[in-house]
């Protein structure tokens, strides 16, 4: 008949698929009991959310049932405590960079910033992602707007949960490939309000950069919210940023308050890689004359005055707005966006 020697030997041979070590060595399996010829045992899972539980445990189940004797295995599953996380990770959770920062190689963070709301910032920030992953870049984008949520629905035409790995949270894939987290993929509902003070938005923008498996990037653009309260501010000092895009308008107002978000990367010693006026003009469907419904642009002057560059004028089309609605804003051809790409990157080399 089988001993419990037995049984601890066959769940050595099962596999935690994304660590590739045996969930034994892992220290996965608690209190094995053989009871007639009824195995029972305890799968502790880093996170109730994995979503190789399910393998784990019909490999178990078959790797048990080969043994002599075994009819039946019942397996109970719980998540490890603190102490038992610490075992695999190495080190305790406060004093960690996260979760995933040792599976994460990020090589550009590009933080996209206004100084008010309504100017664009968001369809900028998910533009620059797409024009950077069409020329075959890894890209990631991390919605940082964690009270006012936008990117999940300008790029994915359905609502998608992420999922839960031993490393950390797995980022929602678009179908152009480019990585996505925010708060809205997390909500049961997309229409709930986020009602948080300062704190608890540092402490979510943290780990989406930390606890997000983003894996292998060359570039992860941040979506910041609108001004310099608590988000930006944590963003540009709990992470790597390389450089911060301005977005503003033709307005004077979206001019003024863009100058006070310039003044805040300066003081925080982040570099300005440049400003995009955005809703600059209207250009003639008929004619082609461009109309600048907002008024004069003063975007080269306003450049010059923050000794930054003007990365480029992008126009307002109402195409944009439909496909962003529909989750399809990757269908949009943006070949006026191409240029400011490539300034942006000439300066992204320079820094």
């Amino acid at each position: 008949m089988t001993t419990l020697e037995q049984v601890r030997e066959a769940l050595s041979q099962v596999m935690d698929p994304e660590l590739n070590r045996s969930i034994v060595e892992l220290g996965m399996v608690h209190d094995v009991e053989l009871t007639d010829s009824v195995v029972t045992f305890t799968l502790a899972l880093t996170t109730m959310a994995c979503p190789m539980q399910t393998r784990m445990k019909d490999d178990a189940r078959q790797h048990l049932l080969l043994l002599d004797g075994v009819t039946d295995v019942v397996v109970n599953v719980r998540e490890m405590t603190a102490e038992e996380k610490e075992r695999i990770f190495g080190q305790p959770q406060a004093e960690r960079e996260g979760t995933a920062a040792a599976v994460n190689h990020v090589k550009r963070v590009i933080a996209v910033l206004s100084g008010k709301g309504g100017v664009g910032k968001s369809s900028v920030s998910a533009l620059l992602a797409l024009a950077l992953r069409r020329r075959g870049a890894r890209v990631g984008l991390l919605d940082a707007d964690i009270t006012g949520p936008s990117i999940p629905k300008m790029l994915l035409p359905e609502q998608v949960r992420p999922l839960g790995g031993p490393y950390g949270i797995l980022p929602v894939e678009t179908d152009e490939g480019i990585k996505v987290m925010s708060i809205n993929l997390l909500l049961q509902d997309p229409n709930q309000a986020v009602i948080w003070r300062g704190p608890l938005v540092s402490g979510a923008i943290k780990q989406f950069w930390g606890d997000v498996v983003w894996g292998e990037l060359d570039y992860l653009v941040v979506d910041l919210p609108p001004g310099t309260s608590d988000a930006s501010l944590t963003v540009m000092q709990a992470m790597p940023v390389d450089g911060v895009v301005l977005v503003t308008t033709p307005q004077s107002l979206a001019g003024m308050v863009v100058r006070k978000a310039s003044s805040m990367a300066q003081q925080m010693d982040v570099p300005l890689l440049g400003l995009i006026e955005n809703m600059s003009m209207v250009v003639c469907p008929d004619c082609g004359r461009e109309i600048e419904v907002f008024g004069e642009s003063h975007a080269a002057e306003v450049a010059a005055e923050m000794g930054t560059a003007l990365l480029g004028r992008l126009p307002l089309n109402a195409e944009i707005a439909t496909l962003a609605d529909a989750g399809r804003l990757a269908d949009y051809a943006a070949t006026e966006f191409e240029p400011v790409v490539d300034r942006l990157l000439d300066v992204l080399e320079g820094c």
